[in-house]
């Protein structure tokens, strides 16, 4: 078999990536349009649907990639995955969607789930310092989270008239959500291949790919879906997926690898990088407790300190695992 050109695999590489967004694009929009229509038709809140349905299916990538790491040998990976994800999430997608246009919430709306999401992330710290999640703490991370989504479903029944009417213009809005979110997880699969291609041929190391490009292809269902909210005014969406995806991701993805095989956690994880989550986190939660409002200099500096974060990985921590989320 004859090797391909590095013209010829640039040419194909920047097609997948253009394909990749495209999905990405029209995903994002199915996604916000359905979840708004399935959970008006439902008589569930908007913020219920983003922190179950489209946070969890935003977070497959993660969850399989985690899973299939810890099984293989590679724990390492699966605790990056977790916490490189929820900083991303916060500090890149949560920016990009506040500079495009302000997030304003209630305060009030958000309290619970905020709440769960420290209870969780000092989950996480606690299994850091110790070294292991064990089997057993996994179920237990799993059954807390099944009672999460079970009191916020049964909390979240609205009294849907006087409800502000979208219409998804779908006949099957269901399935139509899962159809967007299925294309944002293929669409962030093929842009990530490719711009991997891309690198390969152009002679970019493979540290250097796994560091950036695949980092952020992983966090790209939720930077599509949160972009796609931005521009529709559905705030509700953006902060539901954000703080569901940042639970699911501790109470789910490295629980249920935990599950498939006890989780060392490398002492390095110890350091820098549980401390900036733990900021990271903590910041977040400041302003969905105190503030109610996320605007594009706020979005800014966090973006400003994500790409620090990055580089930082390069020159502090040394441990380039610990970012691949």
């Amino acid at each position: 078999m004859h090797e391909l050109a590095t013209y010829q695999l640039t040419l194909i590489a920047l097609g997948a990536i253009a394909f990749g967004v495209w999905m990405l694009i029209k995903g994002g929009d199915w996604t916000v349009d359905n979840a708004v229509t399935v959970a008006q038709r439902s008589g569930l809140s908007k913020l219920f649907i983003a922190a179950t349905v489209v946070a969890f299916g935003t977070s497959a990538p993660e969850l399989f990639t985690s899973v299939n790491a810890n099984l293989s040998g590679f724990p390492g990976i699966s605790v990056g995955n977790v916490i490189g994800s929820n900083i991303a999430n916060v500090f890149m997608v949560v920016a990009v969607s506040a500079m495009i246009a302000p997030i304003v919430f209630s305060r009030s709306e958000v309290r619970l789930d905020t709440i769960v999401m420290l209870v969780a992330t000092a989950a996480m710290v606690a299994a850091i310092l110790a070294g292991i999640l064990p089997a057993w703490g996994g179920v237990a991370m799993v059954a807390a989270l099944g009672v999460y989504v079970f009191y916020q479903y049964k909390a979240s029944k609205l009294d849907v008239d006087g409800v502000e009417e979208h219409d998804s213009g779908s006949r099957f809005p269901g399935l139509m959500l899962l159809v967007g979110i299925l294309t944002l997880l293929i669409g962030s699969e093929i842009l990530v291949q490719g711009a991997v291609a891309g690198g390969v041929a152009l002679g970019v190391p493979e540290a250097v790919i796994g560091m950036t490009l695949i980092a952020f292809g992983t966090s790209l269902p939720e930077l599509t879906a949160c972009v796609a909210a931005a521009r529709k005014g559905q705030n509700d969406m953006i902060v539901g997926g954000i703080i569901g995806s940042n639970i699911f991701n501790i109470l789910s993805v490295m629980a249920i690898s935990a599950i498939a095989r006890p989780l060392l956690i490398d002492a390095n994880f110890a350091s820098f990088d549980m401390l900036t989550i733990v900021v990271v986190t903590l910041v977040f939660a400041a302003f969905l407790l105190f503030v109610g409002k996320i605007g594009p200099l706020a979005g800014g500096v966090m973006a400003a300190c994500y790409i620090a974060f990055i580089i930082a990985q390069y020159t502090v921590s040394g441990n380039l695992t610990a970012v691949v989320p």
